[in-house]
């Protein structure tokens, strides 16, 4: 029987050398912080172009984390990769037969790469923060002020639970292609198309990224958004009832089938 720390070691080894897990990592955290600041300065030129409503509501920190979009991407692939990378080179055989207890294996290969997702997406939400609130002048906001420090933080657990989220289906689908012919249409384009269609709009908050990205808000509606039935902390426990389920799932299916 293989002792947990034993096998947490024999994950971060895992990943550690895999160069495209690593490299995925630093090109979600590089994208974010650069697309980012790229909006934040484009944002400062054309202030006075927005709407009445939209400067009224304008959210500095929210637009800090505006190349969050491609930034989730590289997560999801990310926990694609961690757990698919096995079943494509037939690894999982060696992983299983070394840790047969396969909810310590699945846990602890969570652990390992949820833990570094986070350290990652933190670093990337302050950096992305103090970026780009510079390049904001005069619509910039403080750390210091009401809720702000909450939005940053919860901007590296949205990222560190979209990664989680992504290793559950993996696990589930046992198949990297698959996983991420899934999982990059649907946030990339079915959850935002349908968060723009009315009646569907009401089903598409509680999706797993619209309903943690609440977490990132500042004021409340930003920018002329719709308002939602739930508050930032709602919309994160939303996300990670998500997370949980597709952990579950992850977990039932590799209990259940052949390697």
């Amino acid at each position: 029987m293989a002792s947990v720390p034993a096998v947490l070691q024999s994950e971060w080894t895992k990943i550690r050398t895999v160069s495209s897990t690593v490299w995925t990592l630093v090109s979600a955290f590089v994208v974010t912080v650069a697309m980012s600041a790229a909006l934040c300065a484009l944002m400062k030129s054309t202030f006075d172009d927005l709407s009445k409503e939209e400067q009224l509501t304008f959210d500095p920190t929210l637009v800090s984390f505006s190349g969050m979009m491609l930034g989730q991407l590289a997560m999801v692939v990310f926990g694609v990769l961690v757990v698919g990378t096995e079943y494509t080179s037939g690894m999982i055989r060696t992983s299983l037969a070394a840790v047969p207890q396969r909810a310590t294996f699945l846990f602890s290969k969570v652990a390992v790469a949820g833990g570094l997702a986070l350290a990652v997406g933190l670093a990337t939400s302050f950096l992305s923060f103090f970026l780009g609130q510079a390049l904001l002048g005069d619509h910039r906001v403080g750390i210091g002020e009401p809720n702000v420090l909450r939005a940053v933080v919860g901007a590296g657990l949205y990222m560190a639970l979209i990664a989680v989220f992504s290793m559950g289906v993996a696990t589930m689908l046992r198949s990297s292609m698959l996983s991420l012919g899934i999982l990059m249409p649907f946030f990339f384009l079915i959850s935002q198309i349908l968060s723009a269609v009315p009646g569907a709009k009401d089903v598409a908050r509680y999706f797993p990224d619209q309903a943690g990205s609440k977490i990132m808000q500042v004021v409340p509606d930003a920018m002329g958004s719709d308002p939602a039935p739930y508050g930032p902390w709602g919309g994160l426990a939303i996300m990670v009832g998500w997370v949980a389920l597709a952990l579950l799932g992850g977990c039932l299916v590799l209990k259940k089938r052949d390697a």
